[in-house]
């Protein structure tokens, strides 16, 4: 898997929120001035992107102390402090959105994740995000994905091939699409990437089937009782995911079902972010 350059990610962050400088603070506080400042719970959720807020704080100004009293994954409620901070006033103010934005956003999506986990956690179904992410935060969103309970898909395009219902269109079909990607793999010395193939209906089912050589069989758009009678044709030969419009009120049918995998758009797309403020005392 590709090393994302986190530290990349944080430096043109700050490029992006202070330009030519935080001319609010440099105007009325003093460059020498220390003081402290808490990060406060304004609702409940799960707690995601404190390693990130502390990289953050390192990266603005290396003397700055953090003492944190939670860690990523707890639970949290109004009014608890996630951490305390304490250096130069300037350098705190130019963290301050930064921190805010990606911890508000990654707490928000593991409390949507822990959310679905918890209602299959008796289950062995693992709920799954998908590429469905904001560009350029895709590995953040992801690591909040994780935080709360659920697991990482493919990361990218490179990391595991997934033939859609394009790609098999576009190929000539299911066998052509298979052959095809197996041959390329081998070719290419990418033997290791496993190959997941999207099946709409359950003749496409019986094809692959037939065929043979992936790893995983995506079940797109199937009902809850299209999905049960897929996976027991399938039998334990493949990995099953569905995929499709499942919300928290239908995920527990489809794990139900027996599926390894169920995945989930809206982890990451469909987020309201945890409210939570940064303020001096």
């Amino acid at each position: 898997m590709i090393n994302y350059p986190i530290d990349d990610l944080i430096r043109a962050a700050i490029a992006e929120d202070i330009g030519d400088g935080d001319h609010s603070s440099l105007s009325c506080i003093s460059e020498t001035t220390k003081g402290k400042a808490r990060l406060i719970i304004k609702e409940t959720g799960i707690l995601a992107g404190l390693r990130i807020a502390k990289k953050i704080f390192a990266t603005i100004d290396s003397e700055l102390k953090v003492e944190s009293f939670l860690e990523d994954g707890a639970k949290v409620s109004v009014g608890e402090i996630a951490f305390h901070v304490e250096g130069k006033i300037l350098s705190i103010l130019q963290a301050e959105r930064l921190v805010l934005n990606f911890m508000q956003r990654m707490s928000g999506i593991a409390t949507v994740t822990n959310t679905y986990a918890k209602l299959i956690s008796d289950l062995k179904t693992q709920v799954l995000d998908t590429r469905k992410t904001t560009p350029g935060l895709r590995l953040i969103e992801k690591e909040a994905v994780k935080i709360g309970g659920g697991t990482n898909h493919r990361m990218g395009l490179y990391d595991m091939v997934m033939l859609k219902d394009n790609h098999v269109d576009f190929a000539g079909g299911i066998e052509k699409a298979i052959s095809a990607t197996n041959n390329y793999l081998k070719k290419n010395n990418k033997e290791h990437l496993q190959i997941e193939i999207e099946v709409r209906n359950k003749q496409e089912i019986r094809q692959v089937l037939a065929i043979g050589g992936v790893h995983r069989i995506m079940l797109d758009n199937f009902s809850v009782a299209e999905t049960k009678k897929a996976v027991e044709l399938i039998a334990g030969k493949y990995e099953t995911e569905s995929s499709g419009g499942i919300t928290h009120k239908t995920i527990r049918n489809y794990a139900l079902c027996g599926v390894d995998f169920v995945s989930v758009g809206a982890l990451t797309h469909q987020i309201k972010s945890i409210d939570m403020s940064l303020k001096a005392f």
